[in-house]
C-alpha cells in the first residue's frame, strides 16, 4: 500500500489516469500520436470567407458518399426487362428495365429513400459548383503559382472525374431523359473517327442501346470513380496541410509567416459548424425542391425523346457546342466524318486542357520561380482576371446553346435565332468580357493609385490664406498602404537587341519570340496601372497634402 502511495506522489496524480488517457498512451506509442498532433494540431490557418468554398466541396462530398451507400442497398443495376406492378399506379402494366424499376422502387416505397435520393442529387450539384467557385478563386487570386501548382492538377482532375461520375449517375436511372443523355453520349463517340464505332460497341455491348451499358456504368459510378477521387481529396488536403492556405496582405502577413487561428479548436469548431451548416441546406433541399422526377419521365425507349431533355448544367457545357455546331460532315474513301459532333467533342476537353495548363504557361511567360503564399487580389491582374472572365462568359454562352430549346419554348423565340446567337456570340462575347473585365480592373487599380497617394475623401473643405478652397484629404493607415500596394507587378520578358555591337545578328528561338509577345500582351505598357513607389509618396508627403 505504501508503495501505491508512493507511486502516486511520485508522478504527481491523486489518482489513476483514465481509460481514454490509457488509450492514447498505448497509440502514442505505437504510432507517435503525441509528436503528430504536437506538430499539427496547433497549425494556423487564415480565416477568410472565400476559403469557406473549398470546405462546401468537401462536405457535400462527403453527403455524396454516405447518401450514395444508402442508394446502394436497393438500387438494381440491371438491364433486364420487366413489367412494373408497383405501388405507383400510372406505370402499372409498363415494360421498364429493372434498374428504372428499382429506382421507382426506391423513390415511392423505401421509406427516406426519395429523400435520399434528392439529396444525393441536389448534393453533386453543389459538389460541381463548388468546385467551380472554389477553382475560381484560386485562380483570380494567383494562389495557383509556386508551390502549388500540383494541387491545381488535383483540383482540377477533380473537377473533371466529378463531371465524368455526374454523368455514370445520371444515366443509371435508364428513365426517358437520362437515356436521352446516354443516346447524346453515345452519337459523340460514334463521331470518333475510324475507331468511334469499336468504342460504342464495346461500351454498350453491342448495337444501342444494348444491354450491357447499365451493368458497366454502375461499378463505375459507385466504385472506380468516387475510389480514384477519394485518393485525390486526401492528397489535395494533405498539399494544403504542408503548404498552408494562402492569405491576403495585411499587417504581420508575409510569404514566410500565417495569421489566423489554430486548427484547434478554433479552426476545427468552425470546420464542424460548417458541415453541418451544409448538410442541413442539403437536406432542406431534398424535402423541399422535386429534383429528377424519374416517375413522370417514364422508362427510356430509343424511340422516344422527352420534351426538354437537358442534362445537369455543369454538362451544359459540353452540349452547348455540339447543339450550335454547324451539321458538317466530310465523306472520303468510303467513311463518313461528322464534323459537325467530332469538332465540339474535342473542343471540350481541349479548352479543359487550356485551364489545367494555365499555372505552368504564367510561369514560362513571367519566368517567377519564386514562392507565393500572399494571395492577390483580382484587379492587381488585370490579364488573368479578364481571361478568367472571358472563360465565364463562353461558359454562359454555350449554357444557352445547351438548353436552346427550353429558351425557345419558354420565352416564345425562334430556335434558329438562338442558335445564331450563340454561334456569333461564341466568337464575341469572351473578347468583349475580357476588354471590359481589364478595363474595369485598370480603373479600380487607378483608383487605388490615387488613393494611395492622396488619401480618403473626408469632405471637409479648408480655405487657403490666398483664398482658394480644398478639400482635406485623411491619410491612410499603413495597413491600408500596404493592402494597395503590396503586390507584384512582373516585368515582361524582353528579347533585346536582335543586332549585337558587331552587327550580327543574334539568333532567338520561337518559343522566346512566343514568349516575348505573351509577356507585353499580359504585362507590357497599358496592360495595368503602376503602383505607386516608395519615392512617389514620399514626394508627394512633403508636399501640399490637402488636395
Amino acid at each position: 500500500m505504501s508503495g501505491s502511495i508512493e507511486r502516486t506522489q511520485h508522478s504527481g496524480r491523486s489518482e489513476p489516469p483514465g481509460r481514454g488517457e490509457r488509450l492514447a498512451d498505448w497509440a502514442d506509442s505505437r504510432v507517435g500520436l503525441r509528436q503528430i498532433a504536437k506538430a499539427n494540431l496547433r497549425k494556423i490557418f487564415p480565416d477568410h470567407w472565400s476559403f469557406m468554398l473549398g470546405e462546401i466541396c468537401l462536405y457535400s462530398f462527403i453527403v455524396l458518399i454516405l447518401t450514395g451507400i444508402y442508394l446502394t442497398l436497393f438500387f438494381e443495376p440491371s438491364g433486364a426487362e420487366v413489367v412494373y406492378h408497383g405501388s405507383y399506379a400510372p406505370l402499372n402494366g409498363v415494360r421498364m428495365t429493372r434498374a428504372y424499376e428499382s429506382t421507382v422502387d426506391i423513390s415511392m416505397d423505401v421509406r427516406g429513400g426519395l429523400l435520399i435520393r434528392q439529396i444525393h442529387h441536389w448534393a453533386a450539384l453543389v459538389f460541381v459548383a463548388g468546385m467551380l467557385l472554389h477553382m475560381m478563386r484560386v485562380f483570380f487570386t494567383g494562389a495557383f503559382r509556386k508551390p502549388r501548382e500540383v494541387n491545381w492538377l488535383l483540383g482540377w482532375t477533380l473537377l473533371m472525374l466529378a463531371l465524368i461520375t455526374g454523368l455514370t449517375g445520371y444515366s443509371l436511372p435508364d428513365d426517358l431523359l437520362s437515356g436521352t443523355g446516354i443516346r447524346f453520349a453515345q452519337g459523340a463517340i460514334l463521331s470518333v473517327p475510324v475507331v468511334g464505332t469499336y468504342l460504342s460497341f464495346f461500351l454498350f455491348g453491342g448495337e444501342f442501346p444494348g444491354h450491357d451499358i447499365i451493368e458497366r456504368l454502375y461499378p463505375v459510378h459507385v466504385l472506380l470513380l468516387p475510389g480514384i477521387m477519394l485518393g485525390l481529396v486526401v492528397a489535395h488536403l494533405i498539399l494544403v496541410f504542408y503548404h498552408k492556405h494562402t492569405q491576403f496582405a495585411g499587417p504581420g502577413r508575409t510569404e514566410k509567416n500565417v495569421v489566423g487561428a489554430p486548427f484547434m479548436p478554433i479552426y476545427m469548431a468552425k470546420a464542424g459548424g460548417m458541415f453541418f451548416l451544409v448538410f442541413g441546406v442539403l437536406s432542406v433541399m431534398g424535402a423541399i425542391a422535386s429534383i429528377n422526377p424519374v416517375w413522370l419521365m417514364g422508362p427510356y425507349r430509343p424511340d422516344y425523346v422527352s420534351t426538354g431533355a437537358q442534362p445537369d448544367w455543369y454538362l451544359g457545357f459540353s452540349e452547348g457546342l455540339i447543339r450550335v455546331m454547324p451539321g458538317w460532315e466530310i465523306n472520303a474513301w468510303g467513311h463518313t466524318l461528322q464534323l459537325g459532333v467530332f469538332i465540339p467533342f474535342s473542343l471540350f476537353p481541349l479548352i479543359m486542357m487550356l485551364i489545367a495548363v494555365y499555372p505552368f504557361i504564367e510561369a514560362w511567360v513571367t519566368g517567377d520561380r519564386d514562392e507565393h503564399h500572399i494571395a492577390e487580389r483580382p484587379r492587381n491582374a488585370p490579364t488573368r482576371t479578364a481571361l478568367g472572365a472571358a472563360w465565364l462568359a463562353l461558359y454562359a454562352v454555350l449554357l444557352i446553346g445547351g438548353g436552346n430549346d427550353l429558351w425557345a419554348t419558354r420565352f416564345h423565340l425562334s430556335i434558329n435565332s438562338i442558335t445564331w446567337f450563340v454561334r456569333i456570340a461564341f466568337f464575341l462575347a469572351p473578347v468583349v468580357a475580357f476588354v471590359v473585365t481589364r478595363r474595369f480592373c485598370q480603373g479600380l487599380q487607378l483608383r487605388d493609385r490615387e488613393l494611395a497617394l492622396h488619401g480618403r475623401e473626408s469632405g471637409t473643405l479648408k480655405r487657403l490664406p490666398h483664398g482658394e478652397f480644398v478639400e482635406v484629404h485623411e491619410p491612410l493607415t499603413q495597413a491600408q498602404l500596404h493592402k494597395l500596394t503590396a503586390h507584384e507587378q512582373p516585368r515582361p520578358f524582353e528579347l533585346g537587341p536582335l543586332v549585337d555591337a558587331n552587327g550580327v545578328v543574334r539568333k532567338v528561338k520561337r518559343s522566346d519570340r512566343l514568349r516575348a509577345r505573351l509577356a507585353h500582351a499580359m504585362y507590357g505598357p497599358g496592360s495595368q496601372v503602376p503602383k505607386v513607389t516608395v519615392e512617389e509618396y514620399k514626394a508627394l508627403d512633403g508636399g501640399d497634402q490637402h488636395h
